[in-house]
Protein backbone atom coordinates (compact mmCIF):
# COMPACT_ATOMS: atom_id res chain seq x y z
CA UNK A 1 0.00 0.00 0.00
CA UNK A 2 1.15 3.64 -1.07
CA UNK A 3 0.17 6.63 1.27
CA UNK A 4 0.35 10.41 0.37
CA UNK A 5 0.12 13.06 2.16
CA UNK A 6 -0.96 15.88 -0.24
CA UNK A 7 -1.77 18.23 2.55
CA UNK A 8 -1.18 18.07 6.17
CA UNK A 9 -2.99 21.39 7.51
CA UNK A 10 -6.30 22.19 9.61
CA UNK A 11 -8.89 24.36 7.97
CA UNK A 12 -7.60 27.42 6.09
CA UNK A 13 -4.21 26.11 5.92
CA UNK A 14 -1.12 28.00 6.69
CA UNK A 15 -0.75 30.42 6.37
CA UNK A 16 -4.41 31.16 7.00
CA UNK A 17 -5.68 33.58 4.55
CA UNK A 18 -7.00 36.02 7.49
CA UNK A 19 -5.02 35.33 10.00
CA UNK A 20 -1.85 37.27 11.39
CA UNK A 21 -0.66 35.48 13.79
CA UNK A 22 3.01 35.04 14.84
CA UNK A 23 3.25 31.73 12.89
CA UNK A 24 1.59 32.96 9.06
CA UNK A 25 3.34 36.61 9.64
CA UNK A 26 6.88 34.76 10.10
CA UNK A 27 6.02 32.90 6.76
CA UNK A 28 4.36 35.67 4.43
CA UNK A 29 7.80 37.67 5.58
CA UNK A 30 10.08 35.03 4.63
CA UNK A 31 11.66 34.42 8.60
CA UNK A 32 9.85 31.47 8.94
CA UNK A 33 11.67 28.42 10.61
CA UNK A 34 9.46 26.07 8.60
CA UNK A 35 7.07 25.01 5.82
CA UNK A 36 3.54 26.58 4.73
CA UNK A 37 1.25 24.15 4.19
CA UNK A 38 -2.37 23.10 2.65
CA UNK A 39 -5.10 21.56 3.86
CA UNK A 40 -5.26 18.04 5.03
CA UNK A 41 -5.53 15.42 2.10
CA UNK A 42 -4.39 12.32 2.32
CA UNK A 43 -4.54 9.35 -1.39
CA UNK A 44 -3.51 5.63 -1.26
CA UNK A 45 -3.32 2.77 -3.64
CA UNK A 46 -2.39 -1.28 -4.06
CA UNK A 47 -2.05 -1.19 -7.30
CA UNK A 48 -0.29 2.26 -8.22
CA UNK A 49 -3.08 2.77 -10.63
CA UNK A 50 -6.28 3.48 -8.75
CA UNK A 51 -5.86 5.60 -6.22
CA UNK A 52 -8.50 6.37 -2.78
CA UNK A 53 -8.74 10.08 -1.85
CA UNK A 54 -9.02 9.93 2.65
CA UNK A 55 -11.82 13.13 2.32
CA UNK A 56 -11.75 16.13 -0.12
CA UNK A 57 -10.18 19.34 0.41
CA UNK A 58 -10.60 22.37 -0.63
CA UNK A 59 -7.32 22.72 -2.12
CA UNK A 60 -7.52 19.26 -3.51
CA UNK A 61 -7.33 20.80 -7.40
CA UNK A 62 -3.88 22.27 -6.57
CA UNK A 63 -3.07 19.06 -4.44
CA UNK A 64 -3.40 16.97 -7.35
CA UNK A 65 -1.29 18.98 -9.94
CA UNK A 66 1.35 18.70 -7.50
CA UNK A 67 1.46 15.24 -7.52
CA UNK A 68 2.29 13.51 -11.00
CA UNK A 69 0.61 9.98 -9.94
CA UNK A 70 -2.84 11.63 -9.91
CA UNK A 71 -2.66 12.93 -13.16
CA UNK A 72 -4.47 11.98 -16.22
CA UNK A 73 -3.32 8.93 -18.24
CA UNK A 74 -5.14 7.11 -20.55
CA UNK A 75 -7.37 9.47 -22.93
CA UNK A 76 -8.88 12.59 -23.22
CA UNK A 77 -10.90 12.59 -20.24
CA UNK A 78 -9.47 10.14 -17.74
CA UNK A 79 -8.70 9.99 -13.17
CA UNK A 80 -6.46 7.67 -11.47
CA UNK A 81 -8.76 8.68 -8.60
CA UNK A 82 -11.15 6.17 -8.13
CA UNK A 83 -13.11 6.93 -5.04
CA UNK A 84 -13.45 8.93 -2.04
CA UNK A 85 -14.34 8.27 1.75
CA UNK A 86 -15.45 10.49 3.59
CA UNK A 87 -15.26 11.08 7.53
CA UNK A 88 -16.94 13.65 8.51
CA UNK A 89 -19.23 16.79 6.82
CA UNK A 90 -16.74 19.60 7.44
CA UNK A 91 -16.34 22.17 4.84
CA UNK A 92 -12.70 21.74 4.63
CA UNK A 93 -12.99 17.71 4.17
CA UNK A 94 -15.90 17.78 1.38
CA UNK A 95 -15.93 20.45 -0.28
CA UNK A 96 -13.03 19.06 -2.47
CA UNK A 97 -16.43 17.40 -3.80
CA UNK A 98 -17.15 19.70 -6.06
CA UNK A 99 -14.21 20.35 -7.59
CA UNK A 100 -14.19 16.81 -8.88
CA UNK A 101 -17.75 17.45 -11.04
CA UNK A 102 -16.84 17.15 -14.37
CA UNK A 103 -18.94 13.74 -15.07
CA UNK A 104 -15.31 11.31 -13.73
CA UNK A 105 -17.13 8.73 -12.43
CA UNK A 106 -16.51 7.94 -9.05
CA UNK A 107 -17.38 5.92 -6.00
CA UNK A 108 -18.15 8.49 -2.87
CA UNK A 109 -18.46 5.98 0.44
CA UNK A 110 -19.85 8.25 3.43
CA UNK A 111 -22.30 7.59 5.99
CA UNK A 112 -25.75 7.56 5.99
CA UNK A 113 -26.53 11.00 7.98
CA UNK A 114 -23.16 12.54 6.06
CA UNK A 115 -24.84 11.52 2.54
CA UNK A 116 -27.90 13.15 4.03
CA UNK A 117 -26.46 16.63 4.78
CA UNK A 118 -24.66 16.30 1.48
CA UNK A 119 -27.36 15.11 -0.62
CA UNK A 120 -30.50 16.06 0.82
CA UNK A 121 -29.51 19.33 2.82
CA UNK A 122 -27.11 20.88 0.15
CA UNK A 123 -28.30 21.14 -3.38
CA UNK A 124 -24.84 22.20 -4.96
CA UNK A 125 -23.65 18.63 -4.61
CA UNK A 126 -26.24 18.13 -7.41
CA UNK A 127 -23.24 18.99 -9.79
CA UNK A 128 -22.09 14.98 -8.70
CA UNK A 129 -25.04 13.63 -9.70
CA UNK A 130 -25.48 15.61 -13.28
CA UNK A 131 -25.54 12.17 -15.39
CA UNK A 132 -26.35 8.67 -14.23
CA UNK A 133 -23.79 6.74 -12.47
CA UNK A 134 -21.26 9.60 -12.36
CA UNK A 135 -20.81 9.33 -8.58
CA UNK A 136 -22.25 6.02 -6.50
CA UNK A 137 -22.96 6.86 -3.40
CA UNK A 138 -21.97 3.61 -0.69
CA UNK A 139 -23.02 3.54 3.02
CA UNK A 140 -21.63 2.29 5.51
CA UNK A 141 -21.90 2.20 9.33
CA UNK A 142 -19.24 3.51 11.97
CA UNK A 143 -17.45 -0.18 13.27
CA UNK A 144 -18.17 -1.26 9.71
CA UNK A 145 -15.53 -3.16 7.45
CA UNK A 146 -15.95 -2.29 3.62
CA UNK A 147 -14.09 -3.28 0.86
CA UNK A 148 -12.90 0.20 -1.05
CA UNK A 149 -14.19 -0.06 -5.28
CA UNK A 150 -14.27 2.31 -8.19
CA UNK A 151 -17.24 2.74 -9.48
CA UNK A 152 -17.49 -0.34 -11.87
CA UNK A 153 -17.18 -2.46 -8.42
CA UNK A 154 -13.18 -2.88 -9.31
CA UNK A 155 -12.19 -4.02 -5.97
CA UNK A 156 -8.69 -2.58 -5.13
CA UNK A 157 -8.19 -4.94 -2.42
CA UNK A 158 -8.15 -2.46 0.14
CA UNK A 159 -10.39 -2.38 3.08
CA UNK A 160 -11.07 0.07 5.59
CA UNK A 161 -12.38 -0.27 9.21
CA UNK A 162 -14.49 2.88 10.34
CA UNK A 163 -14.33 4.02 14.03
CA UNK A 164 -16.86 6.82 15.18
CA UNK A 165 -14.49 9.38 17.64
CA UNK A 166 -16.72 12.56 17.60
CA UNK A 167 -20.36 13.07 18.36
CA UNK A 168 -21.09 16.42 17.08
CA UNK A 169 -21.44 18.14 13.37
CA UNK A 170 -20.49 21.16 12.02
CA UNK A 171 -21.74 24.51 13.00
CA UNK A 172 -23.48 25.23 9.50
CA UNK A 173 -25.68 22.18 10.34
CA UNK A 174 -28.44 23.51 12.63
CA UNK A 175 -29.39 21.99 16.08
CA UNK A 176 -33.01 20.37 14.87
CA UNK A 177 -31.03 18.94 12.11
CA UNK A 178 -28.42 16.91 13.97
CA UNK A 179 -31.63 15.75 16.07
CA UNK A 180 -32.29 13.74 13.11
CA UNK A 181 -28.94 12.54 12.72
CA UNK A 182 -27.03 9.41 13.97
CA UNK A 183 -24.24 11.31 16.51
CA UNK A 184 -22.11 8.14 15.97
CA UNK A 185 -21.66 9.15 12.22
CA UNK A 186 -20.78 12.17 12.65
CA UNK A 187 -16.97 11.89 12.71
CA UNK A 188 -15.28 8.92 11.85
CA UNK A 189 -11.20 7.48 11.57
CA UNK A 190 -10.47 4.51 9.33
CA UNK A 191 -8.16 1.82 9.75
CA UNK A 192 -6.91 1.02 6.22
CA UNK A 193 -6.04 -2.95 5.96
CA UNK A 194 -3.81 -3.50 2.34
CA UNK A 195 -3.55 -7.89 1.33
CA UNK A 196 -0.57 -8.13 2.43
CA UNK A 197 -1.71 -7.34 6.71
CA UNK A 198 0.03 -3.66 6.35
CA UNK A 199 -2.37 -1.01 8.16
CA UNK A 200 -2.71 2.76 8.19
CA UNK A 201 -4.25 4.77 11.03
CA UNK A 202 -6.42 7.77 9.96
CA UNK A 203 -7.39 10.05 12.75
CA UNK A 204 -7.26 13.96 11.75
CA UNK A 205 -10.15 14.82 14.74
CA UNK A 206 -9.92 12.59 17.78
CA UNK A 207 -11.55 13.94 20.97
CA UNK A 208 -10.06 11.69 23.62
CA UNK A 209 -8.16 8.21 23.43
CA UNK A 210 -9.36 5.58 25.84
CA UNK A 211 -7.80 2.45 25.97
CA UNK A 212 -9.91 0.42 23.25
CA UNK A 213 -8.85 2.93 20.88
CA UNK A 214 -4.70 3.05 22.34
CA UNK A 215 -5.39 -1.04 21.98
CA UNK A 216 -6.22 -0.81 17.98
CA UNK A 217 -3.53 1.55 16.99
CA UNK A 218 -1.05 -0.63 18.77
CA UNK A 219 -1.78 -2.82 16.11
CA UNK A 220 -1.37 -0.60 13.09
CA UNK A 221 2.09 0.32 10.84
CA UNK A 222 1.36 3.95 10.26
CA UNK A 223 -0.46 6.36 12.15
CA UNK A 224 -1.68 9.69 10.94
CA UNK A 225 -2.86 11.42 13.80
CA UNK A 226 -4.86 14.75 14.98
CA UNK A 227 -2.13 17.18 15.50
CA UNK A 228 -4.50 20.41 15.36
CA UNK A 229 -3.72 22.37 18.31
CA UNK A 230 -0.52 22.37 21.09
CA UNK A 231 -2.40 23.42 23.95
CA UNK A 232 -6.30 23.38 25.07
CA UNK A 233 -6.23 26.62 25.52
CA UNK A 234 -4.43 27.78 22.25
CA UNK A 235 -6.83 29.84 20.45
CA UNK A 236 -8.04 31.82 23.50
CA UNK A 237 -4.29 32.62 23.79
CA UNK A 238 -3.56 33.38 20.72
CA UNK A 239 -6.69 35.71 19.94
CA UNK A 240 -8.31 36.28 22.96
CA UNK A 241 -11.45 34.33 22.89
CA UNK A 242 -12.90 31.01 21.33
CA UNK A 243 -13.53 27.36 22.25
CA UNK A 244 -10.91 25.58 23.37
CA UNK A 245 -9.34 22.42 21.54
CA UNK A 246 -11.78 19.86 22.73
CA UNK A 247 -14.69 21.63 22.64
CA UNK A 248 -13.93 21.53 18.39
CA UNK A 249 -13.12 18.24 19.12
CA UNK A 250 -9.28 17.67 19.33
CA UNK A 251 -6.92 16.06 21.86
CA UNK A 252 -4.14 18.27 22.24
CA UNK A 253 -0.82 17.48 21.15
CA UNK A 254 0.40 18.04 24.24
CA UNK A 255 -1.46 15.05 25.73
CA UNK A 256 -1.71 12.94 23.28
CA UNK A 257 2.11 13.08 23.44
CA UNK A 258 1.52 11.26 27.00
CA UNK A 259 -1.24 9.37 26.62
CA UNK A 260 0.37 7.58 23.04
CA UNK A 261 3.75 7.38 24.44
CA UNK A 262 3.27 3.73 25.33
CA UNK A 263 2.76 3.02 21.30
CA UNK A 264 6.01 1.04 20.41
CA UNK A 265 4.27 -0.35 16.26
CA UNK A 266 3.80 2.68 14.44
CA UNK A 267 5.24 5.21 12.63
CA UNK A 268 3.71 8.32 15.03
CA UNK A 269 3.01 11.08 12.55
CA UNK A 270 1.24 14.49 13.46
CA UNK A 271 -1.24 16.08 10.85
CA UNK A 272 -4.05 18.31 10.55
CA UNK A 273 -2.43 20.96 12.35
CA UNK A 274 -3.83 24.03 12.85
CA UNK A 275 -1.71 27.68 11.68
CA UNK A 276 -1.50 28.87 15.33
CA UNK A 277 0.24 25.56 16.70
CA UNK A 278 4.01 26.79 17.92
CA UNK A 279 5.12 22.84 16.55
CA UNK A 280 5.02 23.85 13.11
CA UNK A 281 8.32 26.64 13.75
CA UNK A 282 11.29 24.25 13.72
CA UNK A 283 13.04 26.31 16.35
CA UNK A 284 10.44 26.38 18.68
CA UNK A 285 10.57 24.03 21.74
CA UNK A 286 7.71 22.48 21.17
CA UNK A 287 8.58 21.13 17.73
CA UNK A 288 11.56 19.95 19.32
CA UNK A 289 9.50 18.40 21.84
CA UNK A 290 7.54 16.33 19.30
CA UNK A 291 11.06 14.68 17.40
CA UNK A 292 12.66 13.89 20.98
CA UNK A 293 8.99 11.49 21.87
CA UNK A 294 9.18 10.21 18.64
CA UNK A 295 6.72 12.01 16.33
CA UNK A 296 7.04 13.64 13.34
CA UNK A 297 4.77 16.35 11.58
CA UNK A 298 3.47 15.86 8.60
CA UNK A 299 4.55 17.93 5.48
CA UNK A 300 2.97 18.52 2.22
CA UNK A 301 4.40 15.73 -0.42
CA UNK A 302 5.47 13.15 1.93
CA UNK A 303 5.21 9.43 0.73
CA UNK A 304 4.82 6.25 2.52
CA UNK A 305 5.23 2.43 1.44
CA UNK A 306 3.70 -0.29 3.43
Amino acid sequence: MQVKILGSAAGGGFPQWNCACANCRAVRAGTFRGKPRTQTQAALTQDGRSWFLLGASPDLRSQIEATPELHPRDGLRQSPIAGIVLANADVDHALGLLLLRELQPLRIYATPSIQSILRQDNSMFAMLQRVPNQAVWTGFLPEAEFTLSDSNNQDSTLRCQAMSLVSHYPAYVTQARQLQLAPAESSLGFIIHSPLGARLAYLPAVPQVDDALLEQLNCVDLLLFDGTFWSDDELIRVQGSGQTARQMGHIPVEETLVRLAGLRRPRKIFLHINNTNPMLDEARPQHRQVRDAGWEIAEDGWQFDL
